[in-house]
């Protein structure tokens, strides 16, 4: 057995899968360094579960190859399962039990003698939290603590390599930071993480790679900071003083700067992309540009910034179109079932 610490966790070529006439995975390329989060990013239907589903050895491919440690996914299955845990968007523990019941049983499926699941089960409930809770029913559990208490799951065995599909769906945001906190820790005792999210504060939060999917292929890969440097030198942050002009103000910016214009959730602000493929003196020249032009308009700006491109505008630069809200349900989850 290979060192899990070293090397690549994850060896994916060409990877393909289809439901009927629906193609989820279209070549697939994926190489993750062990001992990493790393982040698989997209939309809806991107082919993020289907692509976890053939790792973890649950569905077969249509072509390509996918090794785990070494390991192929089809002729090593086996020893795939021996070395990985997935933890998917919705958890997988019986309510009616508790949490500490659920813990025990899976370590008496996993081997483990009675004191020993036990043992492991109290280890698992003070990391992560949920001692006080531990002899309530999951069903009274909170959407944060039924995360918890799933990942918990998952690490009994210790993996070399833990999925975790979208864990953060639907969670509000302190339940959110605290499965992050999560997933730094069992990182620190040297577990790999793939990590699939439409999360794109997630992936750079948590990854130190990201794979960008659309249409079940990787349309980029690098770390956050290479991402956002590859579409450009900055980005432009606008506020207007009347939201009522911002149709207008988008039409300007779109002209001036011949990039797309990203509108954010405040009905009265902007954001544009500067300096492509160029420098930072460069993206401050069209930067500077586009705000003349946008007083010529008779446009007023409130506020201004220029700073780096986030996460949102580099997926939007690369498949055009905006992540999907990550409430709802992933459409492949269906087709995978």
């Amino acid at each position: 057995m290979s060192n899990r610490n070293t090397g690549l966790a994850v060896e994916a070529e060409g990877l393909v899968r289809s439901f009927g006439s629906t193609r989820a995975l279209d070549g697939l390329d994926l190489q993750v360094p062990a001992g990493t989060v790393y982040g698989v990013l997209g939309p809806n239907g991107a082919g993020k579960t289907t692509a976890v589903r053939v790792l973890a050895t649950l569905l077969r491919p249509d072509g390509g190859t996918a090794r785990i440690f070494g390991h192929d996914v089809v002729r090593d299955a086996d020893a795939v399962r021996s070395r990985v845990s997935l933890t998917g968007q919705y958890a997988s523990l019986d309510e009616d039990l508790t949490g500490a019941e659920n813990l025990v049983l899976l370590g008496r499926l996993l081997g483990l003698g009675r004191a020993g699941a036990r043992e492991r089960a109290e280890q698992l409930l003070a990391a992560f939290g949920l001692t006080e809770a531990a002899g309530r029913q999951v069903k009274k559990y909170s959407g944060g603590m039924r995360r918890r208490i799933d990942i918990a799951a998952s690490i009994l065995n210790t993996p070399d390599l833990l999925f975790l599909d979208e864990p953060t769906t639907g969670l509000d945001p302190r339940s959110r930071n605290q499965v992050w906190a999560i997933v730094r820790a069992v990182v620190a005792y040297g577990t790999t993480v793939l990590l699939t999210t439409q999360y794109l504060d997630e992936a750079d939060q948590l990854a130190g790679r990201i794979a960008v999917v659309d249409h079940g292929r990787v349309i980029a890969e690098g770390t956050p900071g290479e991402l956002k440097a590859s579409i450009g030198a900055g980005s432009v942050h606008i506020r207007l003083r009347d939201p009522g002009q911002r149709p207008q103000a988008e039409q300007v910016l779109r002209a001036s700067l011949g990039v797309p214009v990203q509108l954010a959730a405040d009905p009265a602000a902007l954001t544009a992309r500067v300096g492509e493929h160029g420098t930072d003196l460069e993206a401050g020249t069209q930067a500077a540009r586009a705000l003349g032009e946008l007083a010529a308009a008779g446009i007023v700006v409130d506020d201004f910034s220029l700073g780096q491109p986030s996460l949102d505008e580099v997926f939007l630069a690369l498949t055009d179109h905006p992540a999907v809200p990550a409430d709802e349900r992933d459409d492949e989850l269906e087709a995978a079932r």
